[in-house]
């Protein structure tokens, strides 16, 4: 029970801790490179908060958050495009690859309102929707793992179809400001980096809310006895749905920061491989705990990009077998160490009293 009692405590020490960690000791001692790097990370980080909540709480495998993060991802890559073109001009692809003029719709993204609008309500527009006819037809278990990740192989394969509007395979870069700020300003850059982890540490913040209420309590009532649930008089459909739109809405928040981050948003960004990458953090932090999925996502993206830089041709190899050897050792994540390792004291102690015994009988 005392567990149980300190764990909120824990885990607000533990937010606060990646706090300092983020804004005040990665600015000190990080180069403009490195902490680009750790910007990016943290916008993985922020869709495997919503991973942690769909997921570890609700049960819910969700292998295509890639395409939620693509629509925020896109939805901004829309917005600076329409910035670094000018007033009344069209972006500069739509003149290679089209026939020189600009969908309406493209229009209403040269508001910056508009846009921050859009990368919240499209992704939780379009995963109501989805969770819509899902839930409510209770598909779950590997049918929905398997029907997420088909959406966001549907998604990319979109993006890569309408390249008139998208700009295909090749995707949109060449940004130069971000809402009136010049990226070529380093300034500018490290006050991206501030909103990113700024925007990571609150997401933990609501997610620690989430785990607390009451409606945390019924995910995880509904994770593990369904039937139960619908029998105390609670739509389990319903349940899921909100941890699914949130988890949504957390992705496109994260892809929208990504944008300006890495300078480019393309198809490679948002597939099924990027989607399952993403998994790969939060199982490797610790799927049902607070800060595991979170941690977990910076510490692969670190992983990725030491590793890249290393081995350049096989770095995925090494990710690959980290995640096996996690996935067979340690079911829970990397958050589940410090109980493993509380586990085998007590049986180096078992063994060390007989021996203890026997030397005092002799």
């Amino acid at each position: 029970m005392k567990r149980f009692s300190t764990l909120p405590a824990l885990n607000l020490i533990g937010i606060a801790a990646l706090a300092v960690a983020l804004l005040v000791l990665a600015p000190a001692v990080l180069d403009d490179f490195r902490l680009g790097n750790l910007a990016k990370y943290c916008c993985y980080a922020m869709v495997a908060v919503g991973i942690g909540l769909a997921w570890g709480r609700g049960g819910m495998l969700v292998l295509g958050q890639g395409m939620f993060f693509g629509l925020g991802a896109y939805v901004m890559a829309f917005h600076l495009k329409l910035e670094a073109a000018g007033p009344d001009a069209i972006p500069d692809f739509m003149m290679l690859y089209g026939n020189g003029t600009m969908p309406a719709w493209w229009e209403p993204f040269r508001s910056g309102a508009f846009t921050l609008f859009m990368v919240v309500a499209l992704p939780a527009t379009v995963s109501t929707l989805l969770g819509l006819a899902v839930f409510k037809r209770r598909i779950k278990g590997a049918y929905f793992a398997i029907l997420s990740q088909a959406l966001a192989v549907a998604f990319a394969t979109l993006i890569i179809s309408q390249i008139e509007v998208t700009g295909g395979f090749n995707g949109l870069s060449a940004f130069t400001s971000f809402f009136g700020y010049s990226l070529y300003d380093p300034i500018n850059q490290r006050m991206i980096f501030f909103i990113t982890a700024g925007l990571l540490v609150a997401m933990l913040l609501v997610a620690f809310q989430l785990y607390r209420s009451r409606f945390g309590e019924l995910l995880i009532a509904t994770r593990d006895a369904e039937e139960r649930v619908r029998f105390l008089g609670h739509d389990p459909a319903n349940i899921k749905l909100v941890a699914f739109v949130i988890a949504a809405v957390m992705a496109g928040i994260g892809g929208a920061m990504f944008v300006p981050i890495v300078g480019i948003v393309s198809p490679l960004d948002i597939d099924e491989v990027a989607s399952i990458g993403l998994i790969a953090g939060v199982a490797l932090g610790g799927r049902a705990t607070l800060l595991g999925p979170a941690i977990g996502a910076l510490a692969v993206g670190y992983a990725k990009t030491s590793l890249s830089e290393t081995f350049p041709g096989s770095w995925t190899y090494f990710q690959g077998a980290l995640f096996v050897l996690v996935i067979l050792f340690l079911p829970g994540g990397l958050a589940q160490l410090p109980s493993y390792l509380g586990r085998l004291r007590p049986a180096r102690k078992q063994k060390q009293v007989p021996a203890l015994q026997a030397e005092g009988a002799a």
